[in-house]
């Protein structure tokens, strides 16, 4: 099942150790060799990260990407978008390259819009560009002069490898992105699970002003960058379930238990549950219950 992994987790993961500014660096930035981060072939979880990626890897592997997947063989350019769950696989041969990454605020006071409007990490966009010889001499000169200047002295050195990580963009934006790609067998499974997960996640309601957001499967698709019909279509395949009965009952169990275990006044649990009126409340539970919810409460 899908979960976030922060930059905390990745640093412990792959070196055992935070950088020392980790917590103070909002906009921080990274660089590093793959083969020097992959330990011993240790598959790499299916989950959100909190920070950007992008990625020059060489080799046989299969890169899953919310509910599609892209088979790669040879140099290929790939972009991480913090708001689309990820793994890649190793198929077969050396896996080799360079990633770099990186939080919004990297960016926020430098870019002209919003790196979510570039069409590499846009709801709908292709991340992947395969590369042919001279892209991947380019592209890899340019991951090499990250590397020494991350590890250099010069005062100015973010505001350098900033440009650097323009050019990349700008000289992906030139590449047709890869089109060859594949429903993974399991597809419907994987983005269910992670449907679940982005469900769960919002719960347990801890306070009268925790509010419960994502209440519809527009709001859950937009997340998960997948279309709804898709979404729908998965959730019903893997659950016999439409999209709807899995929110539906997972509200009302909410419902129920803070009716039950709180002294919180039905305004109170209308509003931390979504709703915008308790009279709306009311007739959901009701709808769903066949009781209003003062006389679950008193039942």
């Amino acid at each position: 099942m899908s979960t976030t992994e922060t930059l905390e987790d990745f640093y412990q993961h792959k070196f055992n150790y935070l950088p020392d500014n980790l917590k103070q660096d909002l906009g921080h930035f990274n660089v590093f060799r793959l083969e020097d981060c992959i330990a011993g072939g240790t598959p790499v979880n299916y989950s959100r990260r909190d920070f950007y990626k992008v990625s020059l890897i060489r080799g046989r592997n299969i890169y899953h990407y919310a509910d599609k997947s892209i088979e790669i063989d040879g140099p290929t350019l790939i972009f991480f978008n913090p708001q689309v769950p990820y793994t890649w696989e190793l198929i077969s041969g050396e896996t080799t390259g360079f990633f770099c990454i990186f939080k919004e605020a990297f960016f926020t006071e430098n870019l002209r819009s919003n790196i979510n409007d570039l069409p590499m990490f846009k709801i709908g966009g292709k991340p992947a560009f395969l590369l042919n010889e001279a892209q991947d001499e380019y592209l890899s000169g340019i991951f090499l002069k990250m590397i020494a200047e991350i590890n250099s002295d010069y005062r100015y050195k973010y505001d350098l490898i900033r440009n650097y990580v323009t050019e990349m963009i700008h000289a992906a934006m030139k590449i047709e992105p890869s089109e060859r790609l594949y429903q993974h067998p399991d597809a419907n499974s994987r983005i269910t699970a992670v449907f679940t997960e982005l469900l769960e996640r919002q719960f347990p309601i801890e306070s009268p002003s925790q509010r419960f957001s994502l209440r519809s499967a527009k709001d859950f698709a937009e997340k998960l960058y997948v279309h709804v019909n898709h979404l729908n279509r998965a959730i019903k395949i893997t659950t016999g379930k439409t999209t709807t009965d899995l929110i539906t009952e997972r509200l009302i169990n909410e419902a129920r238990a803070l009716l039950k275990h709180t002294d919180w006044n039905i305004s109170e649990i209308s509003y931390c549950l979504g709703f915008e009126e308790p009279a709306h409340f009311n007739n959901f539970f009701r709808k769903q219950l066949q009781m209003n919810p003062s006389a679950y409460r008193m039942n």
